[in-house]
């Protein structure tokens, strides 16, 4: 049975006066494996994962199995050829206390044949490299908060579950198996941490993140003569029924807070071709031909369930009110669910803060759902009783050849972690 995390509504209502000492032991050993952490950090940012170079992101994978094994973690891999991926990471230690899921991610957005391959120290306590931030960051910070638990001799009181996946940045199909690892362990836990780096901001934390879905859209017109365009039996065209629709979804859904769609790719004429995988599409036409077909593909961004199944309804709605003569279905695939901003992410944000207060490193506050994209603890979140996000190493650039860390920020995102690790156990005990 779940434990109720009421009890952490406890900590907005006094101030712990000073670290205690077994979080001084905790901090110490931090601060003390600083070294090691870096060179762990080189040792996988310098493997690419692409996610698609399947040998990449087991080796590291492997990497952190070595770490979890010298913990006393039961390790597995989770094979990921039912999904088309190379796979998961799984560890799980201890029986007792609150139960805590971490989360990170193996893959990056870099193919095996990129350019920006290799750790590169810039000065002023930068780095660069590939998943530097997104995330092998974050997945060192997991590895050491728990060493420095261990070293205090407190990780006993508390299971703990891992999960790493090895496709965060481009998902495994069908969702149903490539996310069952994720979900069943969100099922177990009471809490869901993520060291994903958020905004970037050691300022903020993720307790919302939007979901993201794709759509599709598949418009038909009867072909004619342009100069017929407008009669009764010819109607107005694949095109023009397009632009109704996706201006249409424009004034509907372009005003409500934290809701966005963004058609990304349109292909229109008499004969056209959309390949959804790899988003490539051709198309043939005349300017003295009524258009037969429109197809496009887009995305919808949505804060909470609830928000998402209004706009999906809105969307089908102004699709089946075609114009003369035209047809217009409207699909949605499989993608990330929202992770909604309940109350009692916010109460363990609180927690969070007051760590952060009580360690000399200033407020944490929530961060604008609109800069934290998908991730996976989205998949979790709606199985735990709370939840929070960006707890990672912190930086910018993501995602692009410019991913750069802010290494200030190491030490103290690891410890900040861990004594949150710690005061949720002791929490519990109450």
């Amino acid at each position: 049975m779940k434990l109720l995390i009421s009890l952490i509504l406890v900590v907005t209502s006094f101030s712990i006066a000073a670290v205690k000492p077994v979080e001084k032991s905790i901090i110490d050993h931090v601060d003390a494996e600083m070294g090691n952490a870096k060179a762990l950090l080189e040792k996988v940012v310098n493997i690419n994962s692409g996610t698609m170079n399947f040998p990449g992101v087991i080796a590291v994978g492997k990497h952190f199995f070595t770490e979890l094994d010298a913990l006393g973690f039961h390790t597995k891999w989770i094979e990921g050829s039912e999904f088309g991926r190379a796979g998961h990471l799984f560890a799980s230690k201890g029986n007792k206390g609150i139960k805590i899921l971490l989360i990170g991610h193996l893959d990056t957005v870099f193919a095996s044949d990129s350019n920006f391959n290799r750790y590169e120290a810039l000065g002023n306590n930068k780095v660069k490299g590939p998943g530097i931030t997104d995330m092998k960051g974050g997945d060192v910070v997991i590895i050491y908060a728990l060493k420095a638990l261990q070293s205090a001799g407190v990780l006993k009181d508390l299971s703990v579950q891992i999960v790493m996946t090895g496709d965060e940045e481009k998902r495994g199909s069908p969702h149903s198996i490539a996310n069952k690892v994720l979900i069943d362990a969100a099922k177990w836990a009471d809490v869901a941490i993520g060291f994903e780096d958020g905004d970037g901001d050691p300022k903020t934390g993720v307790v919302a993140r939007r979901g993201a879905v794709g759509w599709t859209l598949d418009v038909k017109g009867k072909p004619a003569h342009s100069s017929q365009i407008f009669r009764d039996d010819i109607g107005y065209g694949a095109v023009l029924e397009t632009a109704r629709i996706l201006n249409s979804f424009r004034e509907t859904l372009s005003v409500i807070p934290n809701l966005t769609f963004n058609p990304g790719v349109i292909v229109g004429g008499t004969d056209v071709e959309l390949d959804q995988g790899t988003a490539r599409g051709t198309a043939f036409g005349k300017s003295n031909v009524i258009a037969r077909s429109v197809k496009v593909s887009g995305g919808i961004r949505a804060l909470s369930p609830e928000q998402l199944a209004s706009a999906k309804q809105s969307m089908h709605k102004i699709v089946a009110d075609n114009l003369s003569q035209t047809t217009a279905t409207l699909s949605f695939s499989e993608g990330y669910p929202p992770m909604a901003p309940r109350e009692s992410n916010y109460e363990l944000l609180a927690l969070y803060n007051q760590i952060s207060l009580d360690l000399g490193y200033g407020e944490v506050k929530a961060v604008d759902p609109r800069l934290a994209g998908a991730a996976d603890i989205s998949f979790a979140a709606n199985h735990v009783s709370m939840s929070i996000d960006g707890l990672g190493l912190m930086g910018d650039g993501g995602h692009t050849d410019n991913e750069i860390a802010d290494m200030d920020t190491f030490a103290m995102q690891i410890k900040r972690a861990a004594v949150l690790m710690h005061r949720l156990s002791e929490q519990s005990k109450k």
